[in-house]
This record gives C-alpha cells, sequence and structure tokens, in this order.
C-alpha cells in the first residue's frame, strides 16, 4: 500500500486521495464497459458497515449481491448454489400453498428455519443466473475467500481497499477508508452510477441496431428503384 500513502500520523497512515481519484476513475471506466456489454457485476460487501450500501446500489443497477456471509464455492461451485436457489424457490411456493398448513407445527418451524437461512444467504444472488464477469468488493481483506474464488476463475475484481489491504490481490484498487460507512456509500454509488451509465448506453446501442436492422440496404433501395422506372 505504500505507493498510496500520503503521510503517516500518529500511527495513523493517511491515504493520498489522488490515488483514491486515481482507482475510482479506472474503475468507473472499467464497470461501465462491462455494464454497456450487458456483462454480470457481483456486489461482495458482508460487514455491517457495508452490507446497506452494497444491497442497496446493487438492487438499484439490477445486478446481484453478496452482503451477509459467503458461501464457500459460490463461484467456484456455482451449480451446487444454483440448485440451493432453485430450492430456495420451491419453499417460497410452499409456504404459499395450502399443503403448508397441513402440515404439523414442528414441520412448519423446520421449514421456516431452513428458509429464513438460505433467503438470508441466497436472496441477493438471484439475478445472478451465470457467473459474473467483474466483481465489486468492499475490505478483500475480509472478503479473502471471495477474491481467491474470483482469482482461480479469471474474473476481474474492483476492490476499496485500505491500508491493511494487499493491492496486488485485486485487479482494480481504489484506496480509501473501508471502514466508514460514509466512504462506503459514496464510493459504491459512484461505481453504481457508472454502472447504470453502461446500462444505458447499451439499450441505446441495442435500439440502434434494431433500428439498423429494419433499414432497406443499399441493395434492396436500388432494386426498388430499379422496379419504380421500369
Amino acid at each position: 500500500m505504500r505507493p498510496y500513502i500520503y503521510a503517516r500520523k500518529n500511527l495513523i497512515h493517511i491515504i493520498d486521495v489522488r490515488e483514491t481519484i486515481r482507482g475510482l476513475l479506472r474503475a468507473k471506466k472499467y464497470l461501465g464497459q462491462v455494464a454497456s456489454r450487458n456483462g454480470l457485476i457481483l456486489f461482495v460487501g458482508t460487514k455491517r458497515q457495508a452490507a446497506e450500501s452494497v444491497e442497496r446500489e446493487a438492487l438499484r443497477c439490477g445486478m446481484p449481491f453478496v452482503n451477509d456471509r459467503w458461501l464457500g464455492g459460490t463461484l467456484t461451485n456455482f451449480r451446487t448454489i444454483r440448485n440451493r436457489m432453485t430450492r430456495l424457490e420451491e419453499l417460497e411456493t410452499l409456504r404459499e400453498s395450502e399443503v403448508y398448513n397441513s402440515y404439523s407445527k414442528k414441520m412448519q418451524s423446520s421449514l421456516n428455519r431452513e428458509y429464513r437461512k438460505m433467503y438470508r444467504n441466497l436472496n441477493g444472488m438471484r439475478k445472478m443466473s451465470r457467473l459474473p464477469e467483474c466483481m465489486v468488493v468492499i475490505d478483500p481483506k475480509k472478503e479473502k475467500n471471495a477474491v481467491r474464488e474470483a482469482q482461480a476463475l479469471g474474473i476481474a475484481t474492483v476492490a476499496l481497499i485500505d491500508t491493511d489491504c494487499d493491492p496486488d490481490k485485486v485487479d482494480l484498487p481504489i484506496p480509501g477508508n473501508d471502514d466508514s460507512m460514509r466512504s462506503i456509500e459514496l464510493i459504491t454509488r459512484i461505481l453504481g452510477d457508472a454502472i447504470m451509465a453502461g446500462k444505458a448506453q447499451a439499450a441505446i446501442d441495442s435500439q440502434q441496431q434494431r433500428e439498423g436492422s429494419d433499414a432497406p440496404s443499399a441493395e434492396q433501395e436500388a432494386e426498388a428503384k430499379a422496379a419504380a422506372d421500369a
């Protein structure tokens, strides 16, 4: 982290704000590009200070998130995770059916416990129908298992890193305070804005492609003109 530290005061390292801005600009550009080609971006932040911001920005962007507990194999054993999400949907359907009311109180209690646990761990990943192209991480030191799985699969990592983190462990580090709720909220909002801009560009490109495919080609126009002159 030495290149990102401006000074040391009273045993506290002060991050160079210029490095924070540089990292943020690089991350914004990259995330916008990923979103513009309809890439999937997974938000990860399970520490108390990050959970709310991670969920809010991921939902705003229409992206999956993990903000309670990282399940081992979330990426490297994704098929099993998908099966668990299917089980979560089955439990939701069951709890709303008449059959559920016919179960004993003990069985209902057991199903409810299973549902609450699965909902807490998996609900944020319902939109993740495939592996993500990129992962946004708050505090890669705490989320080391998530970062390790992403590295194993070649998934790019964008991370807010404090002075106790190793920037070489992630692809696009953003030096900053990863313990402050205000800092996390600001950074995730800026990254969320970049993703939203990329998605808007993807929608524009898609519309232009549709309009272009509907327009007659030069050859078709020539044939139509020849037929009209005949």
